[in-house]
């Protein structure tokens, strides 16, 4: 088992920035590739960006390619996501998962999640 507790979220004009960052607890945070989705009101959960074990490797979603920046840093069980240049439709509740390494990175299927920290980017 892993939790996972996001932190970070908040309001922010159009062109800003936020960091958002997930804390995991539990199983050895090595064991895990991590990933980033949103939920925008009375929509499904989307795919945002995802990262290897090892940090090495990385995915984006089209729409934050560029803009956004998924990072990990193991020696604290943390991952971060750096926001930035956000728009409108960024807005969402942003949430953290994990899944045991192993899987492709393009795999958008995760074990744990966390109970997401709301973003809200006003024009």
């Amino acid at each position: 088992q892993v939790q996972l507790v996001e932190s970070g979220g908040g309001l922010v004009q159009a062109g800003g920035s936020l960091s958002l960052s997930c804390a995991a607890s539990g199983r050895p945070f090595t064991s895990y590739d991590m990933g980033w989705f949103r939920q925008a009101p009375e929509k499904e959960r989307d795919f945002v960006a995802a990262i290897r074990w090892s940090g090495r490797t990385t995915y984006y979603d089209d729409s934050v390619k560029g803009r956004f920046t998924i990072s990990r840093d193991n020696a604290k069980n943390t991952v971060y996501l750096q926001m930035n240049s956000l728009k409108p439709e960024d807005t969402a509740v942003y949430y953290c998962a994990a899944r045991r390494a192993g899987a492709p990175i393009t795999a958008v299927r995760y074990d744990y999640w966390g109970q997401g920290t709301q973003v809200t980017v006003s024009s």
